[in-house]
């Protein structure tokens, strides 16, 4: 993405920085000598990261189902930078459980950080955005987002809803100048399987071919995911430069082939029974 004429380079904010995707973002758009808000719940754990970086750097304490840290962290930005430019939704957790044994309160917990701190976040940076008629906005949401996997319905759920805002948002906000994208990781090493990961393990038996055999097979590939954090830090750099960045952004071979599949299977569904839904409308009229 060009700068803003009046600043030297491109500010970014960036959500959920301790650790992961956020991390390794803001550590490449540095590299770049471009500017960058790095926000975490605990700033502290903020402390070690790229103290080279000097003004450039701009370190917030956020939680971002916190509505009064989010303006502040937005007021903050602006009273250094000036403006933000891209804005990355990257916040957020995994919760795996089947189904019928999610409990209330953890579901909400996710729906909370995954879902409402984004849209809350989104409609903070929007208006510096819209006034200069230039921005871009990031949503990390996951291959769940397109695809539901067994024991991880309500994670997917969440991711969902943010595809579905986020096509609501490039409709609205497209034709002022601004960009939306949602990044679709697959399996990446991050401590999304690791420390971040909240559980509620199946205790139903008709579950452990399921659920229970995907929640070992997740514990069991933690640490050892083909996807590569910061390659796909470089890849997120990478749609802002160009003049027509992509609506959907997979990472990693095993999303790629995940998402392409469960696209032809939704195609061909509709294919197969084109007759009755086109049936479903009043007769046309002759």
């Amino acid at each position: 993405m060009s700068a803003d004429s009046n600043n030297a380079s491109p500010v970014w904010f960036v959500t959920g920085c301790s650790t992961g995707f956020g991390r390794e973002l803001v550590l490449a758009v540095l590299e770049r000598g471009w500017r960058c808000v790095a926000t975490a719940r605990n700033k502290a754990s903020l402390d070690d990261l790229a103290p080279e970086a000097g003004d450039r750097l701009l370190r917030v304490s956020l939680d971002v189902t916190d509505s009064a840290q989010i303006a502040a962290a937005v007021d903050a930005a602006q009273k250094q930078f000036g403006a933000i430019d891209v804005l990355v939704n990257n916040a957020g957790y995994g919760y795996q459980s089947s189904i019928e044994e999610g409990e209330e309160d953890k579901i909400r917990a996710q729906f909370d950080a995954n879902v409402f701190g984004l849209f809350a976040m989104t409609r903070a940076v929007l208006p510096g955005m819209r006034a200069r008629h230039k921005g871009f906005v990031i949503n990390i949401t996951s291959v769940a987002g397109l695809v539901g996997f067994q024991g991880s319905g309500y994670y997917s759920a969440s991711k969902h809803a943010v595809e579905g805002f986020s096509d609501a948002l490039l409709a609205e906000v497209g034709p002022l100048g601004i960009h939306v994208t949602c990044v679709e990781p697959g399996p990446f090493r991050t401590d999304w399987a690791g420390r971040s990961l909240v559980q509620t393990p199946s205790q139903i038996a008709d579950y452990a071919d399921t659920v229970g055999a995907r929640m070992k097979q997740t514990a069991g590939n933690s640490g050892k995911q083909a996807g590569d954090p910061k390659r796909a830090a470089l890849a997120m750099i990478r749609i802002t430069e160009v003049e027509n960045p992509p609506r959907h952004l997979v990472l990693g071979a095993f999303g790629v082939d995940a998402v392409a599949n469960r696209l032809r299977a939704a195609l061909a569904d509709i294919d197969t029974w084109r007759d009755t839904s086109v049936g479903a409308d009043f007769p046309a009229q002759t």
